[in-house]
């Protein structure tokens, strides 16, 4: 019979990353989430615009791609990163991506954030996201869940991603 490495050949593989990043809300700041600015009296602490959830797309890309995280691709100790729009990194990260040969089958975002409420906006990042990464929205996924009191999301919003990148033939 044929060996699973010859079976393998020819066929597209597949390569699976996850993202997560976490930002503290504090007075003075937007709060800004997959390129949408939500109307709120605390947004997201960072070097950059702190978009958590463009920070966890663009690690699970860079995770399902076997390249370093987002903190060695745009570091927080440069200057030109200061209040950057993290849509652009993203935009950026999928390029890089798919300059390896790899393109976004899909991707999967949880927001978990106790506060404010999200949904009214998630089809809008939905949109956000797909336009950055050049795909379809309906390749794109974003939902939002809070933690009930219980940890992280009393005091912040944490985003979590997995993105699906095929490998082209």
């Amino acid at each position: 019979g044929r060996g699973a490495a010859e079976a393998a050949r020819g066929q597209e593989a597949m390569r699976i990353g996850h993202g997560y990043d976490a930002h503290r809300l504090v007075p003075g700041r937007k709060l800004i989430l997959g390129g949408v600015e939500i109307p709120f009296a605390l947004g997201l602490l960072g070097h950059s615009d702190a978009d958590a959830l463009a920070h966890a797309v663009t690690d699970a890309l860079f995770g399902a791609a076997g390249l370093p995280d987002i903190g060695a691709h745009f570091p927080d100790t440069d200057p030109a990163y200061e209040g950057a729009d993290s849509m652009l990194m993203l935009k950026e990260a999928a390029a890089e991506v798919a300059a390896l040969g790899l393109r976004v089958e899909n991707i999967d975002c949880t927001l978990v954030a106790d506060r404010p409420k999200l949904s009214p906006d998630l089809p809008r990042m939905r949109e956000n996201l797909a336009l950055a990464l050049g795909v379809a929205p309906e390749r794109v996924n974003v939902k939002a869940t809070t933690e009930e009191g219980l940890g992280l999301a009393g005091e912040g919003i944490g985003a979590h991603c997995v993105a699906l990148l095929r490998e082209e033939p």
